[in-house]
């Protein structure tokens, strides 16, 4: 790299953050941010680092669409619209400047699609890996955030989009399912590089779903630790997990099974439940989401989660990914 830090700065991320006032062009010590009445702020952070999040050679686009991807994706699993956000990155003293600036071409796009502005953050060097922070501010309208503990007995467990494709996606980058055909592996790589917040479902959901969380550890441990919230158990049919076809037929020749799946994690889905009585109001409001929805169970007493296929209980060595 050739240019200092300010100059970095100034030529690829103070454009980003011109649409807010309060962000003073990212030339002041913090942003000033205001939020109208009658709405509360919801934050989040999130970090990747190099070797562990993502792969060292992920072009820069795309990892940019990861960063903002998993971070906005908490904000859409709690009802909330992308506002702002801050990124602190540690780029590799070797790094050349024109990765840095497709890096912020791809988190631009990403503002256009999803919304939110930079409005901050720290760019430092470092001879360890890359790592890249992201802290997200959402709105809502006040009391309407959804949270994971909000589940009852009997309600309704769904999930937005299909799971499993990021992780047959990692495999495929690590060398497995050479056999598939060029464009199934081009739209499983897209789905490990690329997660899509839900952030449209997620705000539509408010007022509906009595819990939610994101999908990012794997189907069954965030299963887990929306039931855990809610002091409940849960149910699940694993033929109604919903599948990619490039998926389900990995499923059908073996060359993936049903735990790698449930607990692969990073599909940045939407899992909700959702009272019975609310079922008219969700099938009136899910036909605007970007993806469709699938009933897969049920929240039940008790503080198991249990997922059947048929009447066979499937248990698992794991139930997700874990830092430690």
């Amino acid at each position: 790299m050739t240019k200092g830090e300010f100059d970095l700065i100034e030529t690829y991320f103070a454009p980003l953050a011109k649409a807010e006032p309060g962000s003073l062009n990212l030339k002041d010590d913090a942003a000033v941010l205001r939020l109208g009445q009658g709405l509360e702020m919801v934050v989040t952070t999130d970090c990747l680092v190099s070797g562990v999040h993502f792969i060292p050679d992920d072009p820069p686009e795309t990892l940019a669409a990861k960063l903002i991807g998993v971070n906005f994706s908490d904000l859409a699993s709690m009802g909330a619209a992308p506002r702002f956000f801050t990124i602190a990155a540690a780029f590799p003293r070797t790094l050349e400047e024109g990765w840095i600036k497709r890096f912020a071409e791809g988190i631009k796009q990403c503002q256009e699609r999803f919304g939110g502005v930079l409005v901050g953050g720290d760019t430092v060097s470092t001879d360890g890996p890359m790592t890249l922070t992201l802290t997200a501010f959402g709105e809502v309208p006040e009391g309407t955030a959804v949270k994971r503990s909000g589940a009852k007995p009997g309600d309704a467990l769904f999930v937005t989009g299909v799971i499993g494709d990021a992780y047959a996606g990692l495999r495929l980058l690590e060398g497995r399912f050479d056999h598939l055909e060029t464009s199934d592996k081009d739209y499983l790589i897209e789905r490990y590089r690329k997660p899509t917040p839900q952030v449209k479902a997620g705000q539509a959901l408010r007022g509906i779903a009595s819990a939610m969380i994101d999908i990012s550890d794997g189907l069954a441990a965030d299963l887990g630790h929306l039931c855990e919230a809610s002091g409940l158990g849960g149910v699940v049919d694993s033929k109604a997990i919903p599948l990619s076809s490039a998926v389900a037929n990995l499923l059908a020749e073996d060359h993936l099974t049903y735990e790698e799946i449930i607990t692969g994690g990073d599909d940045y889905e939407l899992l909700f439940s959702v009272p019975e009585n609310k079922i008219g109001a969700l099938e009136a409001v899910c036909t605007s989401f970007e993806k469709p929805i699938s009933r897969i169970g049920a929240a039940q007493e008790g503080r198991e989660v249990v997922f059947k296929d048929g009447n066979i209980r499937l248990d698992f060595d794991r139930t997700g990914y874990c830092h430690f």
